[in-house]
């Protein structure tokens, strides 16, 4: 299961950025409802890319990495505050948690 927790958008238009097509990430917290799960909380990261009339979507997701809901909220916004896409989630996690 996952539940929204927040997105951007990204466009052109955007000076500080150097992004050719406008782009929406969204960020989720993922939850495993199984029992004895060791670490239940998770992040997803869905980019989509609108170029020239053609959508592309790209996602990628970290299970298991806190029990601690809050712990992965504010992973999440650092996620969001950094624009992460999924490409880059895993290396931004293993920043992030070796803080």
């Amino acid at each position: 299961m996952k539940t929204f927790f927040d997105g951007i958008f990204i466009d052109s238009n955007d000076a500080e950025k150097e992004v050719e097509y406008p782009i929406k990430l969204e960020y989720y917290k993922t939850i495993k409802t199984e029992e004895n799960v060791e670490a239940k909380y998770g992040i997803e990261i869905v980019e989509t890319e609108f170029i020239n009339g053609i959508v592309n979507v790209e996602s990628k997701i970290m299970n298991s990495i806190s029990n601690s809901s809050e712990e992965i909220e504010k992973m999440i916004e650092i996620l969001k505050n950094n624009e992460v896409t999924p490409i880059g989630i895993e290396d931004a996690i293993n920043e992030i948690t070796t803080i």
